[in-house]
């Protein structure tokens, strides 16, 4: 009986760390009253939220001009003089928009390089984001952070520039403005990105760097933010993966480094229209003012002017600290690591408390528990889909019961674990069995030290396993107390990735997660070899997996809040005269089918001339659409002459309604050759705008009614081959259409053009060249690209 009850003391305390750990990630609570105005305050930072998010405010749209407004006024009561940098640019990917940067600078009492505070302030196009989140609280944590930092009359020797980017969500494009036409950008030492992926959670820290990280990682852990939550593994999966964050700009274009804070959780609302007020957990602003705060004190009295270097560092967060050591110490903690397992192995076999036949032995309920577990994850997320194919219509992966789905499976795991590992303790099998799974890290940490050294801290949790395996070899004997205590790099280290992976890589990953679960398992077998009845702790857990998957089945529906998306355009194909509806969906429901009715067409014909979505989406079905007198757009050339082998063109496209955006696409085999649009490059050094995966040569976002001017060259004996899609974001308001509201459970599908009249023509050329008419800008009344520095003293 006393087993029994050791058992369940030594449960119920990894429950009680495992708690401890994820409850010391981030703020718990935040201040609902008003705090002294001497502190960051999460209250004051969520009204300035509430102010910005009550309608969306995408690039083009008339709130998005409010929100400008609100942030220059905001600016000015903080006694600074807010600046507005203005004008085109074109990214990469053939981006275009004309981008309105807000900025504003506060003098510090040195020359020195700057500190920059960067967030966007516009929200995601297409699925009406109310943008809360992403980038509504970011720009709050900045305003409200300043604010406080004022109030303490922080001395400061570097300028601080704050940055409120326009154009993130389109392409970067705010921040390639900032970047390569405003000299301030020069002048920046360091940045500091606020973002999100989410809309609750822990906000991860991960760092843009030029070469190495071993100087920033000082740098932040100087900072003495109170909840780092970082990784190097993080950073480098991160450096390995395409990134787009506006700080992705300033690394590759302008060589300056810098911080994202960002939370991922609830990655469900991501660029919706749930990404409301709401929504927006007050604890994660809270840890985004917690990082601001003491970071904006350090890094404002700080040498930023020295933070390259080429060497590497290993990190990773505990329960309020940040740990980190260089890459020159894996090697050797790896070596160390195999002498201890290697020693302890000998000296148990001499001793006769470690049998061989009994660390063969260890290798098969290993392996098993991998294979099952793995198996049976791998296979029920793919049976799930098919039983409840609603979950496709969430293109984030990570569907609104996405958490007891983790649960689910990683309880489903542990059951597999202690079913494998069920054998009465005997001949000391936990220390022997033990052995196997040393084995296994110490190969994983091998292949980590040749191709992914960001993840060597993994060694540490071996290391812990080892020293309760060499405590028991040379005492002859397990102590409870002291096998817990080194259970802590385990459940600190690989726990929170547990949850973490299918969080932010979506639901797919749950397979990872079951894996490393096993192998967690597998480095507590101290603790967990130890445990009597096995069996009733298989079931156990069983019966605990069994419940989050009933409990999941029970919010697996569509409710106010937890909407169903959904996706609908008209496209008018001016050439042919037809229109037609389409949609991106492959579940229909009563408002889509309303238009596509119950047997629509095969959607494959709409999809040439693809348009960008973020995960390949395609349009699916098709119905006919009745036809609509629409406003089609002017398309002028203005020039159109041969000089040798070239003809050199430039066409002016002129919307006649309220349109949003234009696409153009080529002929893959006619290349167009300096390309200009509204009288910019692309920043991208990279010579081929049309790439081999797509013949879009740009995507122009259009503010004010701008026209599109292209300046282009082509091969005198080719034959022009261009398409243009014209759209407006304005489907279900248009006086043209009588659009059905959908239901409260439902919103638009975000990543895709959606609620969009869609124009598709041919572009052909004039029968005489026009003369071109000049382009009108919008003028505004605060000060353009002033580079007035305000004191940081309020009277």
């Amino acid at each position: 009986m006393k087993k029994n009850y050791t058992s369940l003391y030594s449960m119920l305390v990894l429950v009680a760390l495992l708690t401890g750990i994820f409850y010391c990630m981030m703020p718990q609570s935040y201040d609902t009253t008003e705090t002294t105005l001497s502190e960051f305050s999460t209250k004051r930072a969520l009204e300035k939220v509430k102010e910005m998010t009550a309608k969306p405010h995408f690039v083009g749209s008339q709130n998005h001009e409010v929100v400008a407004q609100y942030l220059i006024k905001e600016l000015q009561n903080l006694g600074l003089n807010p600046s507005l940098q203005e004008g085109f640019t074109m990214t990469e990917k053939g981006t275009l928009i004309y981008s309105k940067n807000i900025l504003a600078r506060i003098k510090g009492s040195a020359n020195t390089k700057a500190l920059l505070l960067l967030s966007h302030y516009d929200s995601a196009p297409h699925s009406f984001s109310h943008g809360a989140s992403d980038d509504a609280s970011g720009v709050a944590t900045i305003l409200e952070g300043v604010r406080a930092f004022f109030h303490t009359k922080t001395k400061h020797k570097n300028d601080i520039i704050i940055l409120f980017s326009d154009a993130e969500e389109i392409g970067l494009n705010g921040a390639a403005l900032f970047v390569t036409q405003h000299k301030w950008a020069k002048e920046v030492g360091l940045a500091l990105n606020f973002e999100a992926r989410g809309s609750s959670g822990p906000s991860y820290m991960l760092m843009e760097t030029n070469e190495g990280n071993a100087k920033m990682v000082d740098a932040f852990s100087a900072g003495n933010a109170k909840y780092p939550v970082s990784n190097s593994l993080m950073y480098s999966i991160y450096k390995m993966l395409p990134n787009d964050t506006d700080l992705t700009v300033f690394r590759e274009n302008g060589k300056i480094q810098g911080f994202n804070f960002a939370f991922i959780d609830n990655h469900f609302n991501y660029h919706t229209v749930q990404d409301n007020y709401e929504n927006l957990n007050p604890e994660t602003l809270a840890h985004q003012g917690s990082y601001l705060m003491p970071l904006l004190k350090h890094f404002s009295n700080s040498d930023l002017s020295n933070l390259n270097t080429s060497d590497d560092k290993v990190y990773f967060n505990a329960p309020f600290s940040f740990v980190s050591y260089p890459f020159s110490w894996i090697l050797p903690m790896l070596i160390i690591a195999f002498g201890l397992v290697l020693i302890f192995a000998f000296v148990g076999l001499g001793k006769q408390v470690l049998h061989l036949d009994e660390i063969i032995k260890g290798f098969v309920p290993l392996f098993g528990a991998i294979l099952v577990s793995g198996s049976l994850t791998y296979v029920g997320w793919k049976l799930l889909l098919n039983f409840y194919p609603q979950y496709n219509d969430i293109l984030h992966g990570f569907t609104y019961n996405g958490h007891d789905y983790i649960f689910a499976f990683v309880s489903m795991t542990l059951a597999i674990c202690f079913w494998f590992y069920r054998k009465e303790a005997k001949r000391n099998s936990e220390m022997n069995q033990l052995i196997a799974s040393l084995f296994l890290w110490l190969i994983i940490n091998i292949l980590i030290f040749i191709k992914l050294q960001g993840a060597g801290f993994l060694i540490l949790p071996v290391i812990s396993s080892t020293l309760m395996l060499g405590y028991f070899v040379l005492t002859q004997k397990s102590n409870a107390v002291i096998n817990l205590l080194l259970t802590l790099p385990t459940l600190i280290i690989l726990a929170p990735f547990i949850e973490m992976f299918p969080i932010g890589l979506g639901l797919k990953i749950l397979l990872g997660s079951a894996v490393l679960t096993v192998l967690a398992f597998t480095l507590l077998l101290p603790i967990f070899g130890s445990f009597t009845r096995k069996p009733l702790w298989s079931g156990l857990f069983l019966i605990l997996s069994i419940a989050f998957f009933v409990k999941a089945h029970q919010s697996s529906g569509y409710v106010y809040g937890k909407a169903k998306p959904n996706s609908l355009v008209y496209v008018l194909n001016a050439d042919t005269n037809k229109a037609n509806w389409a949609t991106y969906d492959t579940n229909l429901d009563e408002w889509t089918k309303s238009y596509l009715g119950e047997k629509p067409k095969d959607g494959k014909p709409l999809n040439t001339n693809k348009l960008y979505s973020k995960y390949g989406s395609e349009f699916t079905y098709m119905a006919d659409a009745p036809m609509k007198n629409i406003a089609k757009p002017n398309i002028d050339f203005v020039k159109d002459s041969t000089i040798g082998n070239r003809r050199y063109l430039k066409i002016v496209i002129t919307p006649n309604r309220k349109v949003n955006r234009y696409d153009i696409f080529g002929n893959e085999k006619i290349p167009l050759q300096n390309l200009k649009a509204n009288g910019v490059k692309s920043i991208d050094l990279k010579s081929n705008i049309i790439t081999k995966n797509s013949n879009k040569i740009l995507s122009y976002y259009v503010v004010d009614a701008i026209p599109l001017t292209l300046e282009f060259s082509i091969e005198a004996t080719q034959k022009l081959d261009l398409n243009l899609v014209e759209s407006s974001f304005d489907l279900t308001t248009n006086p043209m259409f009588s659009m059905a509201k959908r239901r409260n459970w439902m919103i638009p599908t975000p990543f895709v053009l959606n609620d969009a009249i869609i124009i598709k023509q041919k572009i052909k050329p004039s029968s005489k060249v026009v003369e071109e008419k000049p382009i009108r800008f919008r003028r505004n009344s605060a000060n353009r690209d002033s580079l007035t520095v305000a004191n940081d003293s309020i009277q």
